[in-house]
């Protein structure tokens, strides 16, 4: 087998670098964009308590020698939405971090064991303010990135152009003609559906299983085409840290932002009800225990800080797929600096 070229390669590297020169310029007005707004840029530590309490988030673990000598587990944070949210307990009331984030278990041309999350928040705001921002924000990166179109493989969309919002439970009957209203939570039928459309159904399938495969492989990969898409109002099950919506509590106040197919954000009214959180925290460890025979401890200072945060919302957004899109990179280690290299051939 013949070695594939490092990533520092200089023939390799002068590929890379119209990416990369994107990528400077992207960052720098998306800095400008929040520190305009009023927005605060805050660093947020990547040692965390807790790799994270989602069932198929997998955090990468460290251990902490005291000069005691003493031993404890650490993990690298899979996302600094904990760190963040804490600050808005503290008195923070609109910020924004460019934060290094990992993820086990993750590498596929959209996904990378170490990358970038820009999370931001707005306390006392919805989401209405928060999909706005990611609007704008989108615009404001092609006219840095001096383009007028984004494109993933064979799929373009135009980012200055207004967003389609499109609800779940829309999206399910548009694209795959399944009344989803009807069988929230009912397993058996959701699984007649999944396989009425092609998809393989486990025998241990869950109805959160078939929801997530039907929704990747059937309804993403048209969302976003031509103009942005907003898919709102997730069934609550599918939203661990979002707050159930006040007319219909059934669904979570929560959103993704599609581009070109690709899940770029993702967004939601936060949770602050503390006893709540650590239900779903419980229930989502449990499935975790279940699913990869491990779990993560819930950190209980998040929960705590919880009782003193204001309302408010919050975006993830995968800023790596952003200078993807923008610059129509194949994969993600064409726009980051210095990627992490494993046994597969990659360059």
């Amino acid at each position: 087998m013949t070695r594939s070229s490092p990533w520092w390669d200089q023939d390799v590297y002068a590929d890379r670098r119209p990416f990369l020169s994107a990528r400077r310029r992207i960052t720098a007005a998306t800095r400008q964009f929040y520190d305009s707004r009023g927005f605060f840029e805050v660093e947020t530590s990547i040692l965390q308590y807790s790799g994270g309490n989602e069932t198929h988030i997998s955090a990468f673990s460290t251990e902490l020698i005291s000069a005691s000598g003493a031993r404890s587990q650490l993990y690298l944070n899979t996302s600094p939405e904990f760190a963040c949210k804490k600050l808005l307990s503290a008195g923070e009331r609109k910020i924004y971090t460019l934060a290094r984030a990992f993820r086990n278990r993750e590498r596929t041309p959209l996904h990378h064991p170490e990358f970038t999350m820009l999370e931001w928040y707005r306390a006392e705001a919805g989401a209405k303010e928060t999909m706005a921002d990611c609007a704008q924000l989108l615009s404001n990166a092609a006219d840095a990135a001096q383009v007028n179109k984004m494109s993933w493989r064979e799929i373009s969309c135009d980012p200055h152009a207004a967003p389609e919002r499109l609800t779940v439970c829309e999206a399910f009957e548009r694209y795959v003609n399944i009344d989803l209203e009807k069988i929230l939570n009912d397993t058996a039928r959701l699984a007649e559906a999944t396989r009425k459309i092609g998809l393989r159904v486990s025998a241990d399938d869950n109805w959160s299983d078939l929801f997530s495969k039907i929704l990747s492989q059937k309804i993403e990969c048209e969302l976003g085409r031509g103009r942005p898409t907003f898919l709102v109002d997730y069934p609550l099950s599918e939203a661990a840290l979002a707050q159930a919506k006040v007319e219909d509590p059934r669904f979570a106040d929560r959103f993704e932002f599609y581009v070109c197919g690709v899940e770029l954000a993702n967004g939601f009214v936060e949770l602050t009800d503390g006893c709540e959180q650590r239900r779903r925290f419980e229930e989502q460890m449990a499935q975790k225990k279940e699913l990869y025979a491990e779990t993560y401890p819930i950190d209980e200072d998040f929960i705590l800080a919880l009782a003193h945060m204001p309302p408010a919302s919050g975006v993830a957004l995968g800023f790596d797929r952003l200078i993807m899109l923008a610059t129509k990179a194949e994969r993600i280690e064409q726009v980051l600096w210095t990627p992490v290299v494993d046994c597969g051939s990659i360059f």
